[in-house]
């Protein structure tokens, strides 16, 4: 679960970047006159777990801006190849956006394209990919939702498994696509650029003449009390009916997107379906979930490229 560095970075620094450049506003201050450390551990009897201290990094982005890596290091009480470490970590999970000389806090409102999106947390995706197309069984009618995570699923699937895919999705298409163990089937409608996906009556309309052995689907956000966040009605409404036609759901979504509510628009699905999510949940969070007698699945994250 979250809440231990290791020794490999998930993610990259480039090199226009260095280390005093992490951002050009001004931080907090590490110490005070007298020379005496000020900062989150200023009266804790234990460091911050890594998990609270990423927070407290996205937190003073989104408020102040960050120092830099020295700073922030001096601040926080760590190495500063702690930091980097945590820096790479909220930049591909998307909670942390790089920029040239700098990073700033994504705000929960913006709603990335799926190219921004597609290497965010890949080593989970690509774990949660693999478990997913592993439930397979050979002969299965299996339908396909947009998204990253679910589009890697595509990528999995087993080989001369004589399957039916059915999806909107353009880059699942593209997986399957040339496959003679795969009979694929298209629902159109107003493709929606942003998910690079079909939505809307027309794809409604063939998705309610149709049925699944499983489905697959993303999420921007799920939540203990069973809510599924979109950026657009038009996805939620979608996401409701896929479900009502399989015969088994899953939910796919790394850690980051647990209890994470971006958008105001939400999908409540019927009947059962398990989540699926990577290790780097907060074993709070996981508990939270199966308390609430949600069907969790955690995945161990693959390492990141």
């Amino acid at each position: 679960m979250a809440g231990t560095d290791t020794g490999t970075a998930t993610g990259r620094q480039t090199g226009s970047q260095s280390d005093s450049q992490i951002s050009s506003q001004t931080g907090p201050e590490a110490s005070t006159a007298s020379g005496a450390t000020t900062g989150p551990q200023a009266g804790l009897d234990r460091p911050l777990r890594s998990r609270e201290r990423r927070e407290e990094i996205l937190r003073l982005a989104t408020e102040s801006g960050l120092a830099s890596v020295e700073q922030l290091a001096e601040w926080f009480g760590v190495t500063a190849s702690t930091i980097r470490r945590d820096l790479a970590r909220l930049s591909e999970s998307g909670r942390l956006a790089r920029t040239y000389g700098g990073a700033i806090a994504v705000p929960s409102w913006t709603e990335l394209s799926l190219s921004q999106r597609d290497t965010e947390a890949h080593g989970a995706k690509r774990a949660i990919a693999r478990w997913a197309a592993a439930q397979i069984e050979p002969g299965s009618s299996v339908l396909l939702d947009a998204g990253t995570t679910v589009a890697l699923v595509a990528r999995e699937l087993p080989t001369a498994a004589n399957l039916t895919v059915t999806t909107a999705s353009i880059p699942v298409l593209g997986h399957v696509q040339g496959r003679d163990d795969i009979t694929t089937h298209c629902l159109g409608g107003r493709l929606r650029a942003m998910s690079d996906a079909f939505v809307g009556p027309l794809t409604e309309a063939a998705l309610d003449r149709m049925s699944f052995d499983a489905a697959f689907l993303g999420a921007d956000g799920v939540t203990s009390d069973g809510g599924l966040c979109e950026a657009e009605l038009e996805q939620t409404r979608l996401k409701e009916l896929m479900a009502r036609r399989a015969n088994t759901v899953y939910v796919l979504v790394h850690a980051a997107k647990l209890n994470h509510r971006p958008f105001r628009s939400w999908a409540r699905l019927d009947g059962p379906f398990t989540i699926v999510t990577d290790d780097e949940a907060p074993t709070d969070v996981v508990e939270e979930f199966r308390k609430a007698g949600r069907d969790l699945v955690v995945v161990p994250r693959e390492p990141s490229r």
